[in-house]
């Protein structure tokens, strides 16, 4: 299981709302997960000088911790963080200068198509009831040729393998949005979807971009006996515990 920012989503129904207008749900990532994002994108976008300010949206920013942590790497570059909950948007604005409601289904995010120049999108997509539609807004916002940083836990991690052999429900997984059932872990926090590597570069591909790169991050959740293990297998993505995506608007 995995902290996450409040996804700005379609609009859920009342059960699911009301979860993530919880003031107890998490609403902020591992911050491993969130500099490496954030050097990922750095490297796309390039110093601001150079290539001029480039829009950036953090869709589904949650508390802002994840814009936080990449701001100082987009120094000169403008970064709007975006999202559907009130309760979060309220904690994103005591740490972005931009933080506005927005939803990636009914009437669309607040911005024109090919405004953006990247898009960060952090641990939401395991939360989305309709995740097509999402990349569908996400595709209309970016610029062409425009950057999609992408992160989800994976389905496929090292120590899931293992689980799954034994019978036990993997880590990341949910069954309930009210306990936790099955599996290691105790933090219940909304995932419908999960996501091996493949199956995430298919998806995207399909969705209209093209797959850059595709890295693993270390989970924070892990034990810490066994945080080397994780370490070591974000040298293979399909292992590691967290994907880190980078694409492009086809």
């Amino acid at each position: 299981m995995t902290t996450t920012a409040s996804p700005a989503t379609p609009s859920p129904p009342p059960g699911l709302r009301d979860f993530y207008e919880n003031p107890a749900v998490p609403v902020a990532s591992g911050p491993s997960r969130s500099l490496r994002q954030a050097r990922m994108l750095a490297r796309a976008l390039g110093p601001a000088g150079v290539s001029g300010p480039r829009t950036v949206l953090d869709i589904g920013c949650g508390d802002g911790t994840a814009a936080a942590t990449a701001a100082p790497l987009l120094r000169g570059h403008r970064l709007i963080g975006v999202d559907w909950s009130q309760d979060a948007l309220t904690r994103a604005r005591t740490r972005l200068p931009y933080a506005v409601r927005g939803e990636l289904g009914g009437g669309g995010l607040p911005f024109a198509s090919g405004s953006a120049d990247a898009v960060l999108f952090s641990e939401v997509l395991e939360h989305l009831v309709d995740p097509d539609a999402a990349l569908d807004e996400i595709r209309r916002v970016l610029r062409p040729g425009g950057h999609l940083m992408l992160s989800t836990p994976n389905l496929a991690a090292w120590y899931n393998r293992a689980l799954l052999l034994a019978g036990v429900q993997p880590v990341f997984s949910e069954v309930s949005l009210r306990s936790i059932h099955g599996r290691p872990g105790a933090e219940v926090v909304g995932h419908l979807r999960l996501y091996t590597a493949r199956a995430l570069r298919e998806f995207v591909a399909a969705s209209g971009f093209t797959v850059v790169t595709l890295e693993g991050a270390p989970f924070h959740g892990v034990p810490r006996v066994l945080r080397p293990l994780d370490r070591l297998a974000c040298g293979a993505p399909s292992l590691a515990s967290i994907l880190l995506l980078h694409a492009r608007r086809a």
